[in-house]
């Protein structure tokens, strides 16, 4: 999976983010860690996109090659570095099986049949992808 870096910036109590690889996906939130959240979102979403236009997808860049930008210098000022990881959507889905405790299991259908158009498999899939994000 690669990890791409992002600028977080911070004015007053908002959050923003940037990606120096992919102008114009931008992300934000209330809080640092909503910041991070939403931003792992949006660059999938993002790349999910470039893919579905059928443009390239560029190689992260390491730090020492953004640092030879000045259009990245100039924005690096008062923000923090992030490496926000990019788990883009493959196309296709696959089929699987495995053993879920009962309770638990109850407790996701009723979570996804609150929200329209969600379903189990969407859950196990954001579930995963998040706690891979964090890996």
């Amino acid at each position: 999976m690669d990890r791409y870096l992002a600028l977080i910036h911070r004015e007053n109590d908002v959050f923003g983010m940037s990606f120096p690889d992919f102008p114009g996906c931008v992300a934000g939130g209330d809080s640092f860690e909503e910041a991070v959240e939403s931003g792992i979102e949006a660059l999938r979403f993002h790349v999910d996109d470039m893919i579905e236009a059928g443009l390239p997808i560029p190689r992260p860049r390491s730090l020492e090659d953004l640092e030879a930008d000045p259009d990245f210098m100039e924005d690096r000022q008062d923000s923090i570095l992030a490496t926000i990881p990019l788990l883009p959507h493959a196309g296709r889905s696959r089929r699987i099986n495995f053993t879920i405790d009962e309770a638990v299991l109850a407790e996701i259908d009723r979570f996804v049949n609150d929200r329209e158009g969600y379903s189990r498999s969407r859950f196990f899939e954001d579930a995963a992808r998040a706690m891979l994000a964090r890996s």
